[in-house]
């Protein structure tokens, strides 16, 4: 270690509502290593509520003194912390389907990109902050070993996207090389006529965990995915595109032959195919990005292709109202572990596919968010409230206001809001 301990109220982002703070193990403190960061960025995002929104946007002037309180030491501690970010790469491949009130969906830390970071020892997970978006419920952090799911790291059944903090777990989660971690959010849709893309607006969706750890290592600081290609296009009933085509039309099977996406989009019975959607884009392949610290894909990873894991033996737990006198010692562990102050739980056979995942055809990311684009403001926006003009005279808009922290150093590389 070199450099400063930073030990309390660490936000990497916080919101305008008022927050306790996060303190650090005593044992735990995150480093400022002059030799790697020059430079500290706060960046502050503003999201008109609902009722305010008016197209086009009408500029108002506002006054807003949010900030930050550091405490750092020059008295180091024993452990270094690390951030690593695990959930889905925020994309358009992220389809959350209209009108549902349950959709799962996942981002994995792959087994392989663990083995190759992680110290012979394991890393201990000591908080998270769990992200979603205006629809997200649920947001559960997983851990597989070998072919067994562990008890969630951490599980919070009542997301609000209003409060994202950092959070104690009540004891650290150790995780090994070779363990692959899941990020699971669930979503409600039901009050939107048009899909959800994945992206970095607050009209978009999200599916991250940000994990706090100890002993900070270099290797692997960005554990993402993202669904594949062939993936996205099956999960839609389509089995080919026609190559090069502008607008993108389907090749097969034939009763979709010569369609183009977006219509296929517009008119894709979600209430009939949502369970076959499900399925393929939990059980086809995606792409694991594994990033370094030095904001490059980790040695050995770039083709890596993953599949859903074949889980042969998993926790057991009872459900009920209340955890008060359970003999079930997985029981009473796991709650205590997940209660937090928000809460009141073989791969497909896909066509073969040339894919290019870096997506040199982005037509068919235009075409999918031509849908989005195409449905009204509103919807596109995630907006449920009526436009401004049926706002009263004279209602002041009501400001919700996101502060980023940006730590901006080269050991590690955290998702964008």
């Amino acid at each position: 270690m070199w450099g400063k301990n930073l030990f309390h109220d660490l936000f990497f982002f916080c919101s305008v509502f008022h927050l306790q703070g996060f303190s650090f193990p005593s044992q735990v403190g995150y480093s400022l290593e002059s030799n790697q960061a020059r430079f500290y960025l706060m960046e502050t995002h503003y999201s008109l509520t609902a009722n305010e929104y008016t197209w086009p946007p009408k500029p108002k002037a506002m006054v807003d003194n949010s900030g930050l309180r550091l405490f750092y030491t020059s008295t180091l501690r024993a452990q270094d912390a690390g951030v690593l970010s695990v959930g889905i790469d925020p994309n358009w491949r992220h389809i959350i389907p209209p009108g549902q009130e349950h959709v799962v969906s996942e981002g994995h830390c792959v087994g392989e990109c663990t083995q190759r970071a992680f110290p012979r020892d394991g890393v201990n997970i000591f908080a998270v902050m769990m992200r979603t978006h205006q629809i997200g419920r649920q947001i559960k952090l997983r851990q597989i070993r070998q072919r067994e799911e562990l008890l969630p790291i951490a599980h919070d059944r009542n997301a609000d996207w209003n409060y994202q903090e950092y959070r104690r777990l009540s004891a650290p989660v150790r995780v090994l090389p070779g363990d692959r971690l899941i990020a699971e959010c669930i979503y409600d849709s039901s009050a939107r006529a048009a899909i959800t893309l994945g992206g970095l607006t607050t009209r978009e969706e999200t599916c991250l965990v940000l994990a706090l750890y100890y002993p900070r290592q270099k290797e692997l600081t960005t554990c993402h995915s993202l669904p594949s290609l062939p993936t996205v296009i099956n999960s839609l009933g389509i089995n080919e595109l026609v190559p090069g085509s502008n607008p993108v039309r389907i090749a097969s099977p034939p009763e979709l032959s010569g369609m183009t996406l977006e219509t296929r989009l517009i008119s894709y019975d979600w209430r009939n195919n949502f369970r076959s959607f499900q399925y393929v884009t939990r059980r086809g392949s995606f792409k694991p990005l594994c990033w370094s610290a030095k904001n490059q894909p980790m040695p050995g990873t770039e083709n890596l292709e993953g599949f859903a894991p074949n889980i042969t033996k998993s926790y057991k737990l009872i459900r009920s109202c209340s955890f008060v006198g359970s003999t079930n010692v997985a029981n009473v562990f796991f709650h205590n572990r997940n209660r937090y102050v928000t809460e009141s739980e073989t791969s497909v056979d896909l066509a073969d596919h040339d894919e290019d995942d870096i997506d040199s055809n982005n037509v068919i990311e235009g075409a999918a968010r031509s849908k989005v684009s195409r449905s009204s403001v509103t919807e596109s926006m995630g907006l449920s409230g009526g436009l401004a003009t049926d706002r009263p005279a004279g209602t002041v808009p009501k400001i919700f206001a996101s502060l980023l922290f940006i730590v901006v150093l080269n050991s590690f590389r955290i998702a964008a809001v």
